[in-house]
C-alpha cells in the first residue's frame, strides 16, 4: 500500500509516522520562560545529530488550537533549555507533565518533582532523572504552522555517577539507565530490555 502524504489529512500523516518510526527516544524538557516560569513537557520527535559540536534536535508540533507550545515559544525566547531522560521509574512522572497546564503553570511542581539548577542555562534539570543535557540552541526552523526544529548544541552533560563504568573513558553502562522510548499509538512505550549485538564487518576487496 502507498500512501500519498500530501494527500493524507494531518492526523493521518501523524499516525502512519508514529507507527512506524519507531522506539523515539524521549527527551523530558524543561524550558524557561522570559518571566522566570518552568515548563516541562516530554518530546519524542527528538534525536542526537552529530558530536563535533554535539548536537541534538527537537521536533516540537503545534498546540491542538494552532499555536506555539510553551516550549517552542520557550526556546524561541530565551534559546536555552534542558533535555532529561526518562528512566522507567520516572515514567509516570513524565507523564504527569503531559498534561495540557496553561502556561503560567509549572508541569514539575504540578507532578511533584524537583528541581535541579543547571550550569550553563537558566532552565532547571529535574531531579531523578538519570541523564540530563543543558542546552542552547543554534538554530530554529519553522516547518509549518506553528511546527518547528530547533537545533540545538549540547553544553554541559549530566549522568549519575552509578551508571558511570569509566569516568576517564567515558564508558556508561546504558542498560542500566532503564530508559524508555516511545511506540505507537496514545500512551503505548518501549522498555529497552531486550537487546542484540551485530559485529560490524570490515570490507575485504577480492
Amino acid at each position: 500500500m502507498q500512501f500519498d502524504m500530501e494527500q493524507l489529512s494531518a492526523d493521518k500523516r501523524y499516525k502512519l509516522l508514529t507507527a512506524t518510526v519507531t522506539p523515539r527516544p524521549i527527551a523530558w524538557v524543561t524550558s524557561q520562560s522570559a518571566d522566570g516560569v518552568v515548563n516541562a513537557a516530554p518530546f519524542s520527535f527528538f534525536n542526537v545529530m552529530g558530536h563535533e559540536p554535539p548536537t541534538v534536535t527537537l521536533g516540537l508540533l503545534r498546540k491542538a488550537d494552532g499555536g506555539y507550545k510553551d516550549t517552542a515559544a520557550n526556546i524561541m525566547a530565551t534559546g536555552e533549555f534542558v533535555i532529561n531522560l526518562v528512566s522507567e521509574a520516572m515514567a509516570e512522572s513524565m507523564n504527569e507533565t503531559c498534561t495540557n497546564a496553561p502556561p503560567e503553570v509549572d508541569e514539575l511542581q504540578l507532578a511533584g518533582l524537583s528541581a535541579v539548577p543547571s550550569l550553563a542555562v537558566a532552565p532547571p534539570r529535574i531531579a531523578g532523572c538519570p541523564v540530563s543535557f543543558e542546552c542552547r540552541s543554534l538554530s530554529s526552523i519553522v516547518t509549518g504552522p506553528c511546527q518547528v526544529i530547533v537545533v540545538a548544541t549540547v553544553l554541559q552533560a549530566h549522568i549519575e555517577d552509578e551508571f558511570l563504568l569509566d569516568t576517564e573513558r567515558c564508558h556508561v553502562d546504558t542498560p542500566a539507565l532503564k530508559l524508555v522510548s516511545r511506540m505507537h499509538g496514545s500512551g503505548w512505550y518501549a522498555r529497552s530490555t531486550d537487546l542484540f549485538q551485530l559485529t560490524r564487518p570490515s570490507y575485504k576487496a577480492g
